[in-house]
């Protein structure tokens, strides 16, 4: 693999999945990104109650963990279907990946203070590596291999 190939395909992957581990740090806990979150909802309904600003910052979260996995799930796609003959493997071990990273960034979050590694986090994350994939496939991603064939 040449250093074009390398930036076109690996690059996004290594990128998000630093963007991931940053996101796993203090910087986005439920504590940061609930500034945002309580002050707009109470913007657009001054009534609101807190209860419903905590279950709406949840929902949020737990779409952020679906959404950064079916990302990551489709850039190592892209990246690992390079060079494969069989491209469902390819689908299969993109899977493995995000969900190996997906548990390996809850063990990081349970040691950072601000944050707790939770189990059901990682499933949420498999999920969404599977909608990542599975867009992949309706989409028609070029070849992707992961339809079935008619």
């Amino acid at each position: 693999m040449n250093v074009r190939s390398f930036l076109k395909y690996w690059l996004p992957v290594l990128l998000w999945m630093i963007f991931i581990f940053v996101g796993s740090t203090d910087l986005l806990s439920a504590e940061h990104t609930s500034r945002f979150i309580g002050p707009f909802l109470r913007w657009f309904a001054p009534d609101i109650a807190e209860a419903t600003i905590a279950a709406v910052q949840l929902v949020v979260r737990k779409c952020a963990h679906l959404t950064e996995y079916a990302i990551l799930a489709a850039l190592l796609y892209r990246a690992l279907r390079l060079g494969q003959t069989n491209l469902r493997h390819a689908g299969v071990l993109s899977f493995v990946i995000a969900a190996v990273y997906a548990a390996f960034d809850e063990f990081h979050q349970s040691y950072v203070p601000s944050r707790t590694g939770a189990a059901q986090d990682v499933a949420i994350d498999c999920c969404g590596a599977f909608i990542g994939l599975a867009i992949c496939a309706l989409a028609g991603f070029p070849k992707s291999g992961l339809r079935n064939p008619k």
